[in-house]
């Protein structure tokens, strides 16, 4: 793997393969996360935004501009927390921050070749279908633009050539998930996923399938409309009583399934992946048994952050070798007050 970018500092670490956990290492480590661990590193993030240029918790480096492209649907608010992020670190970092959405690969496509064209310092970006964005990213690199990924994209990262990956192993993810629900002694699956084709929702549902001991099913619904989610899921837990138990993807399909599963006089529990102040809620009161928490903000953060590091210091997250895991963790009614007080706060 080459790298073309030129920082203002060191040059580009020697190119080598991309080293791969083992399934066991790897679920092993996602056990071993906690709610608080994302704060045990600050120490030498802090020493090298001093030697970039921070003056009283501010950059005084020259003013820089990022886009950020994300494969986002519109009001999605787990999207909203990782564009709180970025806003987060952009105002400390002296950064002027394009934010762009685009759920349609070609479309997403589009809009980072409108950055290209601006002449923007740095790209972060959601590989969610990569190959519809692999020949704009290799634009943008060959115009010395750095890029980095975040949220969508671990698999294929390092062979379109990106400096570093903030997210989550979704296979990683789905296989603690499976894992999870089969201590709880369900038998039967409905894992639900709103955007047929999206690589980590895929990915999150083929590890709960790995690891759970029972039956695994798989409805797709249209995540950008939720009467019809609703609907769908409220037919198949009618038509199929044997469902126990019901994996959704994101917070809002989470809490429309709590609406089919009253409405169909299913006794199935649910569970979900990622958070937003309601699903907090939700599990609080026990209509939803637990959340995988990727910390969507700090994604957010640290794709913003990394690009500011890049330029003014020559840094790498993960040193350019490795992706920087931003979980998964699990929130239930043990830790929930936990992360409340965020959570109403719309970061995490």
């Amino acid at each position: 793997m080459s790298r073309t970018h030129s920082p203002n500092t060191s040059p580009s670490p020697s190119p080598r393969s991309r080293s791969r956990l083992t399934a066991a290492v790897a679920v092993a480590a996602a056990a071993t996360l906690t709610i608080a661990g994302c704060s045990s590193g600050s120490g030498g993030k802090k020493a090298d935004q001093t030697a970039a240029g921070v003056s009283a918790g501010k950059a005084d480096t020259p003013r820089m501009t990022i886009a950020m492209i994300t494969h986002a649907p519109s009001g999605d608010t787990f999207w909203d927390t990782i564009r709180k992020g970025a806003e987060a670190a952009a105002a400390k970092d002296n950064v002027k921050l394009i934010y762009s959405n685009d759920e349609t690969a070609g479309d997403q496509a589009n809009l980072v070749q409108n950055a290209i064209d601006q002449k923007v310092d740095g790209i972060a970006v959601t590989l969610a279908k990569p190959d519809a964005l692999k020949d704009v990213v290799a634009k943008a690199e060959k115009a010395g633009i750095p890029v980095v990924g975040l949220n969508a994209g671990l698999g294929v990262w390092q062979e379109q050539n990106l400096l570093s990956f903030f997210g989550q192993d979704e296979s990683v993810s789905g296989q603690a998930l499976g894992t999870k629900i089969d201590q709880t002694g369900a038998k039967h699956v409905l894992c639900v996923i709103q955007a047929q084709g999206d690589v980590n929702l895929e990915e999150r549902c083929a590890g709960v399938k790995k690891t759970f001991g029972g039956t695994t099913d798989v409805l797709y619904v249209n995540g950008t409309d939720m009467p019809s989610v609703k609907s769908t899921i409220t037919a198949k837990l009618k038509t199929d009583s044997s469902i126990d138990q019901v994996v959704t993807l994101g917070a809002p399909i989470a809490l429309t399934t709590v609406q089919s599963v009253s409405e169909s006089g299913s006794k199935a529990k649910i569970a979900t992946f990622d958070l937003n102040k309601d699903l907090v809620s939700a599990i609080e009161k026990g209509t939803i048994e637990f959340a995988v928490d990727q910390q969507p903000y700090l994604q957010g953060y640290l794709a913003v952050d990394s690009l500011w590091l890049y330029k003014n210091n020559g840094n790498y997250s993960g040193g350019g070798e490795a992706p920087v895991l931003t979980g998964p963790a699990f929130v239930d009614k043990s830790n929930v007050d936990a992360v409340a007080a965020f959570a109403a706060k719309g970061t995490r």
